[in-house]
């Protein structure tokens, strides 16, 4: 690639036509000439500049990687300039205040290790090069791609959702950044759920993995070693898909009053499925369903793998068509007795046994959908001028910032700690002691996800209830902060849940 060309701004300004049309962003210089017609924004905001410095006016309407995105009319550079707004690269991290967690801005941290800034370093630059298609899937509705998947899969990232565990091993899964399986930790998996949150993409997100996290972990613990090795390395290679059908019409968090019904034939070979589920995350996409049904020993679970009698329609909902939410109708379905998930009559062990991570990872995406917010709030305060002043420069502003980073910084110490307990309990402490302190952080996760999305739009105004340009991240989280609000287990049950727990555990003897 040849180096650019140098020019003066005088040079500069003497291109300043409709039909040559030069423009400067940050000492860079842009030939419009070709570009103007196809302005979204119309001819009359660049004509503006025609032969000026357009940065202010260019921060002002459009994110950075806008540049990129058209970088073939970059033509040259102002002599003797200096770039004065940093390019951020894939894979590097911000340098604006409290747009990382705390070990990432300089901090001293118990947690981390040489190993998860070494990994977070890999999965973000993977992320980072994946997060334009991601957006397109985002944007358009559509079915996250095979290849997709696959690159994903090839990454390991698919596998790193899961969490920690021998599977790793057992299914030779190659880590990014050299991170050995038996090294892999929850701090590890929750760098993953938080790069992953960085895409903005709510919907492509549960598209992607939404389904998947909740529902192979019921075939890695409760499946026959044949079921595991069909359907375990297919879906963590990002050939199948794979969701969790437990929820009906009738029947959300109240699982106990599932109608789906699974009916032995008379050879016994075979269970005969019939039923409804609704609101199935990935279901759309899904290749192979972990169904909770009602046998005649009571509530069992079933891996059901797409066939004939097993239709899904989609389920429009306040977030993207990417995620494949899905009403799966059943009927007549012929399902293999070795399907079994556990044992029979014994559903419920399985349906609860992934909670606790089902609610965690909820946690640590929600967290860092919080932080981006804060990151892109700054900066815009920062950079945005009203009546001729910064709006920083806003007392009422700082304000608010200051109460969304308190708030994120807050929680994201509890979901540390918690997170910290998860690594250092086998599975039997683990739910023991966190099912409340999970359900009581997801209980404050999602207020607080609440007062930053008000806080967020506020700042952004018209721009944060538009969903392409500078604020469409704020956009995405006032959309779909209320899905962690419900999923995986309602506000009002997480708080009973973890005061109910609190309770089990209240000494008989203690009084005022």
């Amino acid at each position: 690639m040849a180096p650019l060309k140098t020019f003066t701004r005088d040079e500069v300004a003497r291109h300043s036509s409709e039909g040559d049309l030069w423009i400067v962003i940050d000492g860079e210089v842009w030939d419009m000439s070709m570009f103007v017609d196809m302005h979204p924004g119309g001819v009359s905001p660049i004509m503006q500049y025609a032969g000026k410095d357009a940065t202010d006016a260019f921060y002002g309407l459009h994110r950075q990687e806008v540049l990129r995105k058209y970088a073939r009319y970059k033509i040259g550079t102002i002599e003797g300039e200096k770039q004065q707004i940093e390019f951020r690269e894939p894979g590097s991290l911000s340098k604006v205040p409290y747009a990382e967690s705390s070990a990432w801005m300089g901090f001293r941290s118990p947690y981390f290790k040489e190993t998860h800034f070494k990994f977070r370093t890999a999965v973000r630059k993977i992320m980072d090069e994946l997060a334009p298609e991601a957006r397109e899937f985002e944007i358009n509705g559509e079915r996250p791609s095979n290849e997709f998947m696959e690159k994903m899969g090839a990454s390991g990232l698919l596998a790193c959702n899961i969490g920690p565990g021998s599977f790793l091993r057992e299914f030779n899964v190659q880590l990014p950044g050299g991170v050995a399986p038996e090294e892999y930790d929850y701090f590890h998996e929750m760098i993953v759920h938080e790069e992953m949150a960085r895409w903005g993409t709510r919907g492509t997100d549960d598209g992607v993995i939404g389904g998947m996290t909740i529902s192979l972990p019921t075939v890695l613990n409760f499946g026959s070693p044949e079921l595991k090795r069909k359907i375990v390395p297919e879906v963590l290679a990002g050939r199948k898909r794979m969701a969790l059908a437990i929820t009906e019409p009738y029947a959300g968090s109240d699982v106990a009053n599932i109608q789906t019904t699974a009916t032995r034939t008379p050879d016994g070979k075979h269970f005969i499925v019939n039923g409804v589920k609704k609101w199935i995350t990935t279901g759309c996409w899904a290749d192979y369903f972990s169904v909770a049904v009602r046998t005649e020993k009571g509530i069992s679970m079933l891996l059901i793998e797409r066939s004939e009698g097993l239709e899904t329609k989609p389920i429009k909902t306040s977030y993207s068509p990417a995620a494949g939410t899905a009403y799966v109708s059943m009927d007549n379905v012929k399902v293999p007795v070795e399907n079994l998930l556990g044992k029979e009559g014994r559903g419920f062990l399985v349906v609860l046994s992934n909670f606790n991570h089902e609610r965690w990872v909820m946690l640590t995406g929600s967290s860092m959908g919080a932080r981006i917010a804060v990151e892109e709030c700054f900066k815009w305060a920062m950079q945005r001028k009203v009546f001729g002043k910064r709006l920083i420069d806003q007392a009422v502003i700082r304000a608010k910032l200051a109460k969304m980073i308190a708030s994120v910084e807050s929680v994201h110490s509890w979901i540390e700690n918690i997170t910290y307990q998860m690594c250092h309990m086998n599975y039997r402490e683990q739910s023991e002691k966190l099912a409340g302190p999970i359900a009581l952080c997801k209980y404050q996760v999602t207020r607080m996800l609440h007062e930053v999305a008000d806080e967020s739009v506020q700042i952004f105004g018209g721009r944060g209830i538009t969903q392409t340009g500078m604020g469409r991240n704020i956009e995405l989280l006032n959309r779909t902060y209320k899905f962690s609000a419900i999923l995986g287990g309602s506000e009002e049950i997480m708080a009973d849940l973890g005061v109910r727990q609190a309770m089990k555990k209240f000494p008989t003897d203690a009084r005022l």
